[in-house]
């Protein structure tokens, strides 16, 4: 009898690659805490995660920008411009990256020239993307919650204790 394999939802990975995300951003904001050759390198692995972000959450991005002006929940308009925003963002942040790179780009025999406007632009797009991001939690707050509950609390239960009742007769 051949074993039958469980699919795996697409709420679960959604939840994994978006909490992977999250944790590899929090991480890349301190290149002090990595060093700058894995802060670089995490940063360059970040940048393809969101582009499969972008991929897992392509029909909703391809609605909502056709009906963008029509018909839009204020909140779907909302998340709409946040993440065009944090795109625009992160975009900015991995460019400047790329342009200011002093360990992945030069092992690979690439090198820019040194430029304080590109620093100035980097550090300044990473502390508005921790704003933004910041914001996108909190618009997506429910969805993660329920997430976080259903695939990392229920797949570990927490015993419940439960104090015996003594019934008083009288």
């Amino acid at each position: 009898m051949p074993a039958t394999r469980k699919k795996t939802s697409r709420t679960k990975i959604n939840f994994l690659i978006d909490l992977t995300i999250f944790v590899a951003f929090l991480v890349a904001m301190d290149p002090r805490l990595t060093g700058i050759a894995i802060h670089e390198w995490l940063s360059i692995a970040f940048g393809a995660a969101i582009i499969v972000h972008l991929l897992l959450h392509w029909q909703w991005l391809a609605a909502t920008t056709k009906r963008f002006l029509g018909k839009v929940a204020g909140q779907a308009r909302l998340n709409y411009i946040l993440n065009a925003l944090f795109f625009i963002d992160m975009t900015l942040i991995i460019f400047t990256g790329v342009m200011i790179s002093e360990s992945a780009l030069p092992s690979l025999g690439i090198r820019f020239q040194p430029n304080f406007f590109w620093r100035w632009l980097h550090t300044f797009s990473a502390d508005m993307g921790v704003y933004i991001l910041g914001l996108h939690v909190a618009l997506h707050w429910k969805w993660l919650w329920n997430a976080f509950k259903r695939y990392v609390l229920r797949p570990f239960p927490i015993p419940s204790f439960r104090l015996a009742q003594k019934k008083v007769q009288i």
